[in-house]
C-alpha cells in the first residue's frame, strides 16, 4: 500500500483497500490454520464456524435470529446446524417462552473447539504484533477500535457476534 497524501479522499480510500487486504489476509491465514488442525470432525465451511461464532455471543439464541444476523435462509441454517448437531457441537432446545421455536445452543465440545481456533487466531496475531514498534500498536488499537465501533453503529445487531474473544 501507498502511504496516503494529505487529501481525505485518498486516505479514505487506501484506508478502505487496507482493511480489505488485511481481512483477505487473515481470512487466507485463519483457514489454513483451521484446516491444520488434527480435529477431522470439525466443521468443515466457513458458514458453519460463523454459525457457531454468532450462537457463542448469545446461548439460547433462536434460530430465526441467528438466520437474520447470518442473512441466510432457514433451510441454509437447518442443515448446517443438522451438520453441528451431528459432529455434537450444537444442540437445540425448544425456546422457554415459546415451544414451537428453535433455541440453539453449543456444547462443550463445540466451545472447546472454538477455543482453539481463537487460540490459533491469537497466537498468529501476537507474533504480527509483538514485531510493531509500540506506537504503530496504540495507533493500530486505535484504528480497529473506531472501526469496530462505526461497523457496529452501521450494521448493528445483525453482524454481532462474541467480541470478548478478539486478541489485543
Amino acid at each position: 500500500m501507498t502511504a496516503p497524501n494529505n487529501d481525505p479522499s485518498d486516505t479514505r480510500h487506501v484506508a478502505i483497500q487496507s482493511a480489505g487486504a488485511i481481512t483477505e489476509l487473515l481470512d487466507v491465514m485463519w483457514e489454513h490454520a483451521r484446516h491444520s488442525s488434527a480435529d477431522t470432525t470439525a466443521p468443515s465451511s466457513t458458514s458453519q464456524l460463523r454459525l457457531m461464532y454468532v450462537v457463542d455471543g448469545e446461548d439460547g439464541i433462536r434460530m430465526r435470529t441467528v438466520c437474520q444476523r447470518l442473512g441466510s435462509a432457514p433451510p441454509t441454517v437447518t442443515r448446517m446446524c443438522d451438520r453441528l448437531q451431528a459432529i455434537g457441537f450444537l444442540e437445540r432446545l425448544p425456546c422457554p417462552d415459546n415451544g414451537r421455536e428453535i433455541a440453539l445452543r453449543l456444547t462443550h465440545t463445540g466451545k472447546k473447539h472454538l477455543q482453539r481456533i481463537r487460540e490459533q487466531r491469537d497466537t498468529m496475531l501476537h507474533q504480527a504484533i509483538d514485531g510493531m514498534p509500540p506506537a504503530q500498536r496504540r495507533a493500530l488499537a486505535t484504528g480497529l477500535a473506531a472501526l469496530q465501533t462505526q461497523l457496529n453503529a452501521v450494521h448493528g445487531e445483525r453482524h454481532r457476534t462474541s467480541g470478548s474473544h478478539s486478541a489485543a
